[in-house]
């Protein structure tokens, strides 16, 4: 940078002006350039003066610039205020008048906006205080509902329709309940201490009620052969179809239903059922044991035996014919097609316990456990063992005839039709050919080889 009168001037002005400039390290090469870095102590009074120094030549070159520019300055100065003035004075009156129409639009538009928005306000509280009335008002309606139908349930003449009017309560109660999100119906009604009172002290005890029931219903299906030799009557085996439908329908419904639900299984009436073919298992299990040891028992027991695998036959029957309910929940979800109807309540227990039958799954099973069993008798020794291998042949042809009759459904469980199915129908729907010799040859088979391969 040169001097107004065109002289050099010795001051690196580059330096200075340069944008990487680090005041820290140019300090230090100014230090090390008037000294040596072995000296002790460093001689500082020579790089402070040359800095002084230089500091004082750029006030003086200032000084020099405002004297001789002091005119062109002072005038333009003049020319600044004189363009400030003159618009000050244009603006003034524009913003008196900005000011006073915004008084006018504060006093007629935002004060009115606000006390608007405060009537908003108050009408939306209001409005989400008369949905969660509703809300409450109808959670009310459907629990007083429900205590009446579990009064119909549990009266001197129990009626087994109550169970499905109690499911589609109780879930219509949790169609509300479980919509919780802001603008839903169930939004809020957790805060209500009316409504978990009514889960606490109706809900939720008339729902275990009804599960309870239904439970004990599959639990007791039977159409009297397992109980007596006598057959039922025709009204009788409906009554027992109907109470063991409503049984299945509730605990389908009362399933746990998680949201979202693509694979969702009615898991409370697969456990139910489940439960019924492992209590038929186990004391069936149990009973030819017992027989196996003290063979003048064993006719009896195989009756028993049987008979129970008639009673499965017939509830496997009876779960074909039964089409998997409509689940309302479900529906809002928009399940596709298969996910909760359009099939019957006997295809998710067979996909459960993996079998193409539930009475073949039945002896298929109590062969798999019964050999053991078998095997532990001949293990021991003894009269049972001699007996039971010296009568190898008819225990066999026993055991045969067992499973044969056992795979025949009773006349009762033939009686009529189910939700207007034919008799032929029914007759075919457990799995195949029932009833003529030779059509379970591996069920037979099995069965037969479970205690007979032990007796050699």
């Amino acid at each position: 940078m040169a001097e107004p009168d065109d002289q050099p001037s010795y001051i690196d002005y580059e330096t200075f002006l340069a944008p990487e400039f680090d005041v820290a390290g140019f300090a230090n090469s100014l230090v090390l350039s008037t000294n040596d870095p072995n000296d002790a102590p460093l001689d500082l009074a020579t790089p402070l003066s040359r800095v002084l120094f230089d500091i004082q030549e750029i006030d003086s070159h200032i000084d020099l610039l405002t004297a001789r520019s002091a005119i062109p300055l002072l005038t333009h100065t003049k020319t600044q205020t004189e363009t400030s003035t003159r618009v000050l004075a244009d603006v003034e009156p524009q913003l008196a008048s900005l000011n006073e129409s915004y008084a006018q639009l504060e006093a007629k538009v935002i004060q009115k906006h606000a006390e608007a928005d405060e009537v908003r306000q108050v009408a939306l509280r209001l409005w989400e205080t008369l949905c969660l009335g509703r809300s409450v008002g109808r959670c009310l309606q459907l629990g007083r509902q429900l205590e009446v139908q579990n009064t119909e349930l549990q009266g001197d003449k129990e009626d087994h329709w109550a169970l499905v009017r109690c499911a589609h309560t109780i879930l219509s109660l949790r169609e509300v309940l479980q919509q919780k999100a802001p603008g839903e119906e169930g939004h809020g009604l957790d805060r209500v201490d009316a409504i978990r009172s009514l889960q606490n002290t109706v809900v939720a005890p008339v729902e275990k009620t009804v599960r309870e029931t239904a439970e004990r219903y599959i639990r007791e299906f039977s159409l009297g052969a397992a109980s007596s030799q006598r057959e039922l009557t025709f009204a009788q085996t409906e009554d027992a179809k109907a109470r063991a439908v409503s049984a299945l329908t509730a605990l389908y419904l009362l399933s746990p239903s998680p949201f979202p639900a693509p694979n969702w299984t009615p898991a409370t009436m697969l456990q139910a059922l489940e439960l019924y073919l492992r209590a038929a298992l186990q004391s069936s299990l149990a009973a030819l044991a017992r027989s196996l040891a003290a063979l003048p028992t064993l006719d009896r027991t195989l009756n028993e035996v049987s008979a129970r695998c008639q009673n499965i036959v017939a509830l496997e029957q009876l779960l074909s014919q039964t089409k998997a309910p409509t689940h309302p929940l479900h529906e809002l979800m928009a399940l596709p097609e298969g996910g909760s109807g359009g099939g019957t309540l006997l295809q998710p227990l067979l996909a459960k316990l993996e079998t193409g039958s539930l009475p073949g799954y039945f002896w298929r099973t109590l062969a798999g456990h019964l050999s053991p069993r078998v095997q532990d008798i001949i293990t021991r020794g003894g009269v049972s063992a001699r007996t039971l291998r010296s009568n190898r042949t008819s225990v066999g042809d026993a055991v045969r005839e067992c499973v044969i009759k056992g795979m025949q459904a009773t006349s009762a469980s033939e009686t009529g039709a189910v939700n207007g199915t034919s008799k032929t129908a029914i007759r075919n729907s457990a799995g195949g050919s029932t009833g003529a010799n030779g059509s379970w040859d591996r069920e037979c088979a099995v069965m037969v080889a479970s205690v007979v391969n032990h007796l050699r």
